[in-house]
Parts: structure tokens; C-alpha cells; sequence
């Protein structure tokens, strides 16, 4: 029985979203009929009116009709059961669409192939002529053989074109031609990534069973473009949330990932924005729970609520057996740790501190002690210093380092600091309050002498944790096979967090991998987001060395990010308005929006803007997926979240980065630095939460990152 499948294309470029709603209900009429019917019945079908289009450069390449407006393009194999539903278009425009298309099978990988035939063979004499001035030998992919080239699944049509291009801006007027898998090879060999590196981590995963000619074989083994739908239920879910059911599909370099039978110990998985670390996560969580014992358990964690919401909803949609989500604890960190402490406490139970409180008590300890120092050096003397290496006496605080602070301290100082730092506890616990990162120490610690909880342990957004979550983690899963699997991005860390993992008990050496590739934002807005950052290689995950964003790329491609200058806040909010009223008439949901603001203020009047302009809103952290209307949230907020269309705001001078987040310089240099980073990795993941639509507004003057960008 003929089953149609989906295009991935057709979800990731928006069009799906754009689409009339009448047309999107009558699609769903059109899959139930490649369902119901025989393929002869399919090409008989008047209402379908399925046909090869005239001048077609492929004979696989078909259009049906979805309604008097709208028509299909469909990938129909010559044998076999497999069609997939790659476009839909108005008329005109998809059959257009629909003659210029190439498909075949890559004989290397047996993945199915589908790109601009007309436009790569109208383009290529055309770069030729343009890259012959350049001598072959000067030429971007002068360094790899054809021969090379050809083990990497490059075909000869790709080939020619590639041999044209001069840099890497010449690759760029190519990629959007090209099959996506040869793109995303070329992009690396131009990213200078070795041969033996682009085969292993990108082609070196072929379908088992070896390589088929067969289409329709192609087509069922290529899971990372192709979704093939078994029944109506499917194809609902999949329409009512299509972003959605991408995101939990795997790379194959991510599957080997996932999947891996066994690791001897911890693994450590890294990446940009997009990358697909959480999904991995997922996958890992999947794979962990089909060999677990009932008495065995699994926690996966992350940093807030609402990403822990995200994860419950991937997982539900991953797991085959609903009864495996009982031996499953999704959450956050915090949750965790007040359930260990609410054991511990017995009847003295502590409530966490919040910054303002612990701000008023340092301030009090200073003018009770006569201190020189500010309440902020003390603070983070205690969370970075003492907390984070475990200092339980004034012996060990005189002899500990103190890697990433600024500014010395001699024997005599370091006895006045412990000494109001031990009046700072004793002040809290009065109160019947400690502070969060001592309620993970203390946990932890509980844990040590009772025992662990879970048999493994999965960590999403690990790179904020600070030492004593680490602890608190290593103590929650007892050291063996498969303990920990932590996934995470330092360009993302946006809370100050200076980690010896190794130190901790957690051995990640040998036992890593970082992705490379976004699947979630296009090219442009990568492009644009990237000089944030300024080229500046941040601390890796582990112990010791840097990452940078080298070979980051993505193969999806869209309009560039929009700014927006204004004199006033009020002149700022009415090019919001405009420009969110633009996307919904794009076709944009407006539950697929989100403002992000530096403060939750400006997020109430961003609300009230919108609301005067007749636009449905909600703060996002109080929305589900059921919820209407744009979201609403500070740029922390949206840490680990993604939408259609993002709007940053009030990105101005003094407000990003915001002068009470970056420590004084003269109070301490290092670590004006690393708040300075900080606050930079703070805009760079919000920009990277969009996936087809960027835009950024400020008033008055804007903020220091975008100038020295370039961007303002």
C-alpha cells in the first residue's frame, strides 16, 4: 500500500505555517488518499489529478492537486511504496518549483538526494567563467583531490561547481543549489576540518545493510529528511506541531551518539545553539531506559521549569512503552536538591535565600566587621572561592587558590573574609535561610552518606552548573558504566561558572564529542549572530582548553535579521508592533513568537503595546503550549527555548550589557571580564533562539556588543 511521507524542507523553510488553513486541512485529506489507495488508483484519482509535470528534469518528481489554489509536489519513486510530499505551492509556483528539481541516491551514503538541478547547471558555467582569472591551484578546494572529494559522496555535478568557487562567499552562492548532505561536507573542508575528520563525523554512517540504487530503499533510510507516517493519528500530531516532531529526529553522527551501546563512564556531548544537544540527551534518556532494572532509576535535569516542560514533551513523544516514564525523573536541579534537603533537614528545614535577602545580609556583615570590601566582592568570594572548592575551615581558605579572582588577598586578609563569612552563615541560619549553592553542598553531602539515587544521570544545559551541583550530581549517581551524560554549550553560559569536572569525580577525558551543525536557525541569522562574540574562544566545558565557533554552520537558509533604531522606548515598542504584525501576516503564529527584555518592566510594557495594538500576548513563564498569543520573557527566560520569530529589546547602551551584572573593573579585572562574557553569551543565545526571523531594536544609543559587531 502506497504510503506518502514528509519533506523536511517543507516544514523547516515556514511554508507549512503559511499556508491557509483550509489548505492545510485538505492536505491532510490528500495523505489520507495515498493511504487508502493502490498506486493505479492514485494515477486514476480525478480529484487528485496526480501527474509528472511537463519538462520535468526528473522522472521521479510529481505534482498532485490540494485544492484551486494550491498543488503538491511529490517525490514518487519508480518501484515501490515510498512517495514523499516535498512542497506545497500555489499552482504556478509549484510546478515551477517541481521541473527545476534534481533527485537521485548518493552512491556512497544511500541517503536520497533532492536540490536545484536547473539552477546549479544555469549557475555553474557562470562561475566558471567568473573563477577563470584565479588559477585552479588558488581555488578554495585546491588541496583535495577529486578522488578525495568523491569519498566524501561529492557527485560530479557538485564536483564541477565546487571547483569554481574562489572563498568561501563564492561557496555560499552555491550551497542554496546543492544536495544539503555535499553541502554540508564543502562547508566543512572550507571551515579547514581534515578529510578523515568530514568522514568520520559527517558521511561515515551509511544505512545497514549497505547501499541501495533502489529510491524507494533511499528513501525509507534516510530517517534525517524523510518522516514516512504509519496512520492518521501520526499525521495529526505531526501537522499540529511539525517543529516539534523534527526536533526529536537524529543525525546520523547524532545517533552514533545516542546510541552507542555502552560508555565506560561519564560522556560529554557539546555544541553551538541549534546543535541538537538536547535531543541527544533525549535519545540517551530513550536508550538508557530499555536496559534498566525495575529498581533502577534515571534522572534527567536541566536548568529551569520550562525546559524541563520541554523535555517531558519530547520524551513522551520518543519512548515507545509509557509505563518506562515510571522509573524516570525529569526536572530541575533545584527540585532535586529540595527533595534531598527536605530528608536531610528532618524538623530544622531551611529555605533557600533569594539574591536580594543575601545582598542585605553581606551588607550587614560589612558594617558590623568594618569591612573595606563591597558586598559584591564578598559574595562572590564565597560562591566562586569557598563553595566551589568546598572550604569548610580557615586552614583550608588560606590554602586554596584563587583561580579567576582579581584581586590578592594576604594570610591576614583572608582570616578577616572567613570571618565574615562564617558570620554570614550564622546570620542566615538564624534566619531559617541558606543560600542555594550551600543547600547543593549540604545535599550532596547527604547523599555521600546515604547513598546514591539513580543509576544514571542525564544533564541538559550543563554549562551554568556551578561546582556544588556538580557535587550534588556526582553524589546522586554512583561511579560506573553510563553514570553521567552531560550536554551543553560554554558559548551559552550566561551565569559564571568556573568547573574542574575531573576534580569532582566526573572523568569526561577521551569520552567527548562536539556538534557542529545547527538544525534549528538559518544561515543568515548564524551569519549575524556570530560576531557577538567576536571571534573569542571561551572556556570549554572541561578542564582546561578553549572551544570557539569554528565550522558552525547551518544548511538553512532564510531572510536576514532586521534592526530597528528609536529615540524613546515608546518609538521602539511601535516598530515592535510593525514588525510583529509583518510576521503574522507572513503566516507566523503568534504563539511561535517571543519578545525577549532584559527586565521583567519592560516586559510588562511591551505586553501593554501590544495589547493597545489589538495583539494577543503572554509572559512566557507562564505559558504552555496550549497557551495564545506572543511570548513574552527576559533574554534568561528563553535560555534553552526556540521560536519561529524572536524579537530582542531594548538592547541599548547601559541596559546590555546591564552595569549592576559586571563586577567593577577596579574591584576585580578577571572577573569584570567574565561577567563582560557573560552578559555578550547572554544576547548571542537569544539571537540563536530564532529559527527563521531575527529582530533587534534599541533606543537612545545601542548596546557596546552591537557596535563593536558592526551590527549598529
Amino acid at each position: 500500500m502506497p504510503q506518502l511521507g514528509l519533506g523536511h524542507h517543507f516544514f523547516n523553510s515556514g511554508e507549512y505555517d503559511e499556508l491557509p488553513l483550509s489548505t492545510r486541512k485538505q492536505i491532510r485529506a490528500v495523505m489520507d488518499k495515498f493511504r487508502a489507495l493502490g498506486h493505479a488508483e492514485l494515477k486514476a484519482d480525478k480529484g487528485l489529478n496526480f501527474k509528472p509535470p511537463t519538462a520535468r528534469r526528473n522522472r521521479s518528481i510529481y505534482t498532485c492537486k490540494i485544492d484551486n489554489f494550491y498543488r503538491g509536489v511529490v517525490l514518487a519513486p519508480p518501484s515501490g511504496d515510498s512517495y514523499v510530499l516535498l512542497r506545497v505551492d500555489t499552482h504556478d509556483e509549484a510546478y515551477d518549483w517541481a521541473t527545476r528539481q534534481g533527485a537521485a541516491v548518493n552512491r556512497l551514503t544511500g541517503s536520497v538526494e533532492i536540490w536545484d538541478d536547473e539552477g546549479l547547471e544555469r549557475v555553474t558555467p557562470e562561475l566558471e567563467d567568473r573563477a577563470a582569472p584565479t588559477a585552479p591551484e588558488q581555488r578554495l578546494f585546491a588541496a583535495f583531490s577529486d578522488g578525495e572529494l568523491g569519498t566524501l559522496g561529492i557527485t560530479e555535478k557538485v564536483l564541477r561547481a565546487a571547483r569554481t568557487a574562489v572563498d568561501t562567499d563564492e561557496l555560499a552562492n552555491i550551497v542554496p543549489f546543492l544536495p544539503e548532505d555535499q553541502a554540508e561536507v564543502l562547508q566543512y573542508l572550507a571551515a579547514g576540518f581534515p578529510v578523515e575528520e568530514v568522514w568520520r563525523d559527517i558521511v561515515a554512517h551509511r544505512p545497514s545493510g549497505g547501499v541501495s540504487d533502489d529510491m524507494d530503499t533511499a528513501i525509507r533510510s534516510t530517517p534525517t529528511r524523510v518522516r514516512l507516517v504509519s496512520g492518521l493519528d501520526e499525521l495529526e500530531e505531526i501537522l499540529a506541531k511539525p517543529f516539534s516532531a523534527w526536533r526529536i529526529f537524529l543525525h546520523p553522527a547524532q545517533r552514533k551518539i545516542a546510541y552507542k551501546a555502552s560508555y565506560p563512564g561519564s560522556y560529554q556531548v557539546s555544541g553551538g545553539p541549534g546543535t541538537g544537544k538536547t535531543v541527544v540527551a533525549m535519545h540517551r534518556v530513550k536508550h538508557l531506559l530499555s536496559y534498566l532494572r525495575p529498581s533502577e532509576r534515571i534522572l534527567l535535569t536541566t536548568y529551569t521549569n520550562a525546559l524541563a516542560s520541554a523535555l517531558r514533551d519530547g520524551i513522551a513523544q520518543l519512548v515507545d512503552d509509557p509505563a518506562q516514564l515510571d522509573q524516570l525523573d525529569i526536572g530541575t536541579l533545584d527540585s532535586q536538591v529540595s527533595q534531598v534537603l527536605a530528608q536531610a533537614d528532618g524538623d530544622r528545614p531551611l529555605s533557600p535565600v533569594n539574591d536580594k535577602q543575601e545582598m542585605d545580609h553581606w551588607r550587614g556583615i560589612i558594617r558590623e566587621h568594618g569591612l573595606e570590601w563591597s558586598a559584591e566582592f564578598l559574595q562572590q568570594e564565597y560562591r566562586h572561592v569557598v563553595l566551589a572548592q568546598r572550604l569548610d575551615t580557615l586552614m583550608d581558605y588560606q590554602a586554596a587558590e584563587r583561580k579567576g579572582r582579581g584581586s590578592g588577598l594576604g594570610s591576614a586578609q583572608r582570616a578577616r573574609v572567613w570571618k565574615a563569612i562564617t558570620g554570614f552563615e550564622k546570620k542566615l541560619e538564624a534566619d531559617g535561610k541558606r543560600t542555594f549553592l550551600r543547600g547543593c553542598d549540604e545535599a550532596a553531602r547527604h547523599l555521600a552518606d546515604h547513598g546514591p539515587l539513580f543509576r544514571h544521570v542525564v544533564v541538559d544545559e550543563a554549562q551554568d552548573l556551578h561546582p556544588a551541583q556538580w557535587r550534588f550530581l556526582r553524589a546522586a549517581v554512583a561511579q560506573a558504566p553510563d553514570d553521567l551524560f552531560i550536554a551543553g554549550d560554554p558559548h551559552q553560559r550566561i551565569y559564571h561558572a568556573k568547573v574542574s569536572l575531573k576534580a569532582l569525580g566526573i572523568n569526561v577525558v577521551g569520552r567527548s564529542q562536539r556538534l557542529r551543525r545547527n538544525y534549528r536557525s538559518t544561515q543568515q541569522i548564524l551569519t549575524w549572530s556570530r560576531p557577538l562574540l567576536d571571534g573569542a574562544k571561551v572556556e570549554s566545558l572541561t578542564d582546561g582548553g578553549t572551544e570557539s565557533l569554528a565550522g558552525y554552520r547551518s544548511a538553512l537558509q532564510g531572510p536576514s535579521p532586521s534592526t530597528h533604531t528609536a529615540q524613546t522606548l515608546d518609538e521602539e515598542l511601535d516598530g515592535l508592533v510593525e514588525q510583529i504584525r509583518s510576521w503574522i501576516d507572513d503566516g507566523v503564529e503568534p504563539s511561535s513568537t517571543a519578545v525577549a527584555v532584559r527586565f521583567n518592566r519592560i516586559g510588562d510594557k511591551v505586553r501593554a503595546a501590544l495589547a493597545k495594538a489589538g495583539l494577543e500576548s503572554c509572559a512566557l513563564r507562564k505559558a504552555d503550549e496550549n497557551t495564545p498569543g506572543v511570548r513574552v520573557g527576559t533574554m534568561h527566560s528563553l535560555k534553552g527555548l526556540e521560536f519561529r520569530a524572536i524579537a530582542a529589546v531594548g538592547v541599548s547602551d547601559g541596559k546590555v550589557p546591564f552595569h549592576k551584572a559586571v563586577t567593577d573593573r577596579d574591584v576585580d579585572e578577571i572577573q569584570h571580564d567574565t561577567d563582560l562574557m557573560a552578559e555578550r553569551c547572554l544576547l548571542f543565545v537569544v539571537c540563536t533562539r530564532a529559527r527563521d526571523y531575527l529582530h533587534v531594536s534599541w533606543h537612545g544609543r545601542p548596546s557596546q556588543f552591537l557596535t563593536e559587531a558592526g551590527i549598529a
